[in-house]
């Protein structure tokens, strides 16, 4: 599921992936689920921020990798799998009508473009996204922008054009 805001498509991790990274993640180790104690935690697969008491798992995910899987795409360097929180069991995706994921937080923005190279980043200050994406987007030969965590430079998710 995905939701759209102005032209943007903000995308969590795919149904297909998630079930595959909570048998075994990007990195090859298996999944190991924990109960959330204090909340806050960033979801991938629903985009919003976890509730305690919720099961989650903590695996390695390597978005760029996957995309180009289904584009054609060779990433080369620009490959990389970090760290994500996702629900340890099935999820929902996003609600229908959330506002912006993260929006209210400092994040970067990273431009590829459809070979899967990096073309620029921005440092995005709390409620600027919708402005920092119209600006990537701006550029025609940017495919699609990746948001990150400014903290631990984790991804939360991917936006496409329309």
């Amino acid at each position: 599921m995905t939701f759209t805001t102005h032209t943007y498509t903000a995308r969590p991790v795919e149904p297909g992936a998630l079930q595959e990274l909570r048998v075994t993640d990007d990195a090859g180790r298996p999944a190991e689920p924990f109960t959330d104690h204090e909340g806050g935690d960033p979801l991938r697969c629903c985009l919003r921020r976890s509730e305690p008491g919720e099961r989650l798992a903590l695996v390695s995910y390597a978005p760029l990798r996957r995309w180009a899987a289904g584009t054609g795409a060779d990433p080369g360097p620009y490959d990389e799998q970090g760290p994500v929180f996702v629900h340890a069991g099935p999820c929902p995706g996003p609600a229908a009508g959330d506002p912006l994921p993260f929006a209210d937080a400092h994040c970067t923005v990273r431009r590829y473009s459809a070979a899967g190279r990096i073309l620029g980043g921005a440092l995005v200050q709390a409620g600027g996204l919708a402005e920092a994406f119209r600006k990537a987007f701006d550029d025609p030969a940017v495919a699609l922008v990746h948001v990150r965590a400014v903290e631990y430079g984790c991804f939360l998710y991917e936006v496409r054009r329309g």
